[in-house]
Parts: C-alpha cells; structure tokens; sequence
C-alpha cells in the first residue's frame, strides 16, 4: 500500500515538473467505482504502471459506464479518459494490500492475505502476468503471514508485513527485499527488525513493517511500522534506509517525537507518509487518537497523534517537526505532495483543531476526508471535501493528479462535492 510516486511509462518517475499544483477541487467524472453491494469494500492502493491504473484491496464488484464488473481484490483501468475497466482478472480469493511492477510493467507483484490468485495457490505474496493474470510459478510464492507493502527497486522487491518467514527463507523476517525473478531473499536488505510498544494498558502490537515511501530521487525509502529496533539502531513507528550501496543500511533519520506512547489500543500510529517534490521535507499522516493516559478534552493537543506533521528529511539527523496540524482525534492513514500543497487522507472531521477532541474547538475547519496544507506552514489551503466512510487509505500523485483511493461504507460516495467515486477519486491538474 501507500503508493509513493508516480509512475510514467516505467515503474517509478518522479513527479512531473509542470504539475505543481494545487489539483483541481472538482474530481474527474467516468472514473472507475466500488459497487454498492450492502457490504462494505475497500481500494487499499492505487499503482499506475504505462498508461494503466490498478487499484487492489478487498472487494469483488465494480462499476464503470454503467456496466458492472466482478472483480476479486484487484482490477485495472486506463488511466486516462474514458478509464475503460480492463479484462484482467487476476482473481485473488483474499485481500491484496500492494502492488508494484517490473519496469516493463509485465508483471505485477501482489502483497496480502491471500491463498490463491492468478489460477494457481499462492500464499501471500504472488507475481503474475499484466497481460493474463495467470500467476507466475517460477517467482515464489509464500509469505508466512501477511504482506502489507511492496516496492520495486533496482532489481528488488522491498517486501514489508507480519510474516517471520518467506519463500521458504527466515533469514530478514518483517522486511526482505526479493529477487524480481526468482522471488527469493536476494540478501539486499538485512535489519534484523524485532521490538512492540510496551506500556501500561496497551493493546496488542504485533511487529510488522506496514508502509513505505520511495524518495523521488529514488534512493531513499522511509519505512513505517510497529518495531523498537531496526538495523542495530533504536527506531519507533518510523525509519529511513539508504538505498545506494550494495546493501540498504538505516541512516540517522529519526525524531523522538515518534518515542510518544498514543492511545493504547493505537500504539503503531505512523502510518503513511509522503515526500516533498525536492525530498526536503517528509510528510506523515498519523492515528492514534491522544496521547496515552492523557484527557480526551485536555487541550491544547501535544504530541504526534491523530495530526497531519512535516519533518525535515536531512538523513543523518535526528529531527523535530516543522509543523502539525491536528485533526481533533480523528485519524489521517494517507498522504501525498506536490509543490504547492501537501495532501492527507482519512476519516477526519476538522484541520487546525489543537483545542478539540472529538469536537470542533476554537478555530477548527470544517474538513471531512481530505486536506491540503500549505508546504511552509501547515496551515489548510485546499478543502475540497470527501466522504469520510473507513477512511482514505492511499494517495497517489500521477502526471493527471491525485488519485484517493478509499472506501464505500455506509455507500460513502461523495468526492470534491460530486457522487459518484465510491473508492476511486481522481483530482485532476488542469481543470
């Protein structure tokens, strides 16, 4: 999940130059939507590859033109008008959480929970054909437990999620970067990642890696997840690796703002991010309510919790926000940035609520679903509003905007004001 950049004509680009934004308020009409089915589903990731868009997570119908599509957990579409639904039907038999691509974009690697896809058995973790959506045999094809994201880069797959084992390797548990071919533990990534949050009252934290965001210049991967130590080095909810040698190493990227125990049934709290266009500054959306064995009306809010935050991105620093701006005790779980505006996704009410929890305080906005904040201050610029529903789980920033994907509980529709983008949102440039 949480795609980090765009994709042009390979696998990863960055983004382009004559969209510095901000996207238009006003979404893209004819995109691809969930189905309205009386239960609740979900796009966990949108992934453009060529000039196709995928979207994956945990659904079976989908909607375009007036057409209805069975669609188990992934589908793809154009990526430009008329966003025609294509016939591949890869057919996972359970969640799919990530996707990325060889860059030739003929395969497309899926991370999840899963036991079958492609026509074949497959546990986890699978790559099958763009064209077919047969499943790839000769990449192997088991993840002990659940893959939660996947990144393509430079002849690896960066592969996150609870599992202690993979194809058949126990080597690199939590994240393992594998052989684009093979689908074997290539020895690129070594952390030996162990820890959970410990305190008083906490809930449940398995270690997991959860998320990852590639840099634009493609070299640096920030990486979130529930983990105290990482690659010899203390590390909580978040880390920085260093992608340019011959093996990723963890650089002195940190903040011990991310020290703070939240609420404690949310103790892994950090879990999107997004880079700025020059890589000067990292973005985090966060959940986690309050801090832990604080009041729910204690005010003002502290602390990184439920809060839109820019970081300094200086890799061998440990580092204090630039700004937060708090939602008021609603969660933000996306986040993405161009040059004029930094957006974040979730099933928040307000922007700029320090004085209010689970209220709108003194000088809140009215902002469900989505905002934009101004790169330099964090102050809101762009509200365009979207429909709360679970929550927007992804952003993607491509050459045509942002793409939101999320979600149609309670048949949650509604983008930029218009019906008619249950899960898929596109906010254009240039409208």
């Amino acid at each position: 999940m949480g795609a980090a950049a765009l994709a042009a004509s390979l696998i990863y680009a960055g983004p382009a130059s004559a969209a510095t934004g901000p996207v238009s308020a006003t979404p893209a009409s004819g995109t691809p939507q969930l189905a309205d089915t009386g239960t609740t589903q979900q796009v966990r990731q949108l992934a453009q590859c060529g000039g196709t868009m995928y979207a994956v997570g945990t659904f079976n119908t989908i909607t375009w033109n007036g057409t209805t599509y069975t669609r188990n957990n992934v589908f793809s579409f154009s990526a430009t008008k008329p966003y025609t639904v294509t016939s591949w039907n890869p057919n996972a038999d359970g969640i799919v959480n990530s996707v990325t691509f060889s860059p030739d974009c003929s395969t497309a690697y899926l991370g999840g929970k899963f036991g079958n896809v492609g026509g074949g058995t497959a546990k986890n973790i699978a790559a099958v054909s763009t064209s077919t959506g047969a499943l790839i045999t000769s990449f192997a094809h088991s993840a002990g437990s659940q893959v939660n994201t996947l990144q393509y880069y430079n002849g690896h797959i960066l592969t996150g999620g609870y599992y202690t084992s993979i194809n058949n390797s126990t080597a690199n548990p939590y994240m393992t970067s594998l052989n684009p071919t093979t689908g074997k533990d290539d020895g690129f990534i070594h952390l030996s990642i162990s820890g959970n949050y410990q305190f008083p009252g906490v809930g449940s934290n398995p270690t997991r890696v959860y998320n990852q965001q590639l840099s634009n210049s493609g070299t640096l991967d920030l990486v979130e997840g529930d983990f105290t130590s990482v690659g010899g080095q203390a590390r909580q909810q978040m880390f920085m690796l260093d992608l340019s040698g011959s093996t990723a190493t963890v650089t002195g990227w940190t903040s011990p703002e991310l020290n703070t125990n939240c609420n404690w049934n949310e103790a892994f709290y950090a879990q999107a991010g997004a880079w700025s266009p020059d890589d000067s500054t990292i973005y985090v959306g966060t959940t986690g309510y309050k801090p832990n064995g604080t009041s729910a009306g204690g005010t003002p809010r502290t602390g990184p919790c439920d809060a839109a935050i820019a970081y300094p991105s200086t890799p061998h620093t440990s580092v204090t926000h630039k700004w937060i701006n708090y939602t008021g005790c609603d969660s933000l779980y996306s986040a993405a940035a161009d040059a004029s505006t930094a957006y974040f996704g979730g099933h928040e009410r307000w922007a700029s609520n320090p004085l209010g929890c689970d209220f709108q305080g003194p000088g809140a906005i009215v902002a469900p679903g989505m905002e934009g904040l101004s790169p330099t201050t964090g102050a809101l610029t762009f509200n365009p509003t979207r429909g709360r529903g679970k929550g927007a789980d992804d952003m993607l920033i491509t050459s045509a905007g942002l793409w939101i994907a999320s979600d149609n509980l309670n048949n949650t529709n509604q983008c930029g004001g218009k019906s008619g983008h249950a899960g898929i949102c596109l906010l254009p440039y240039g409208a």
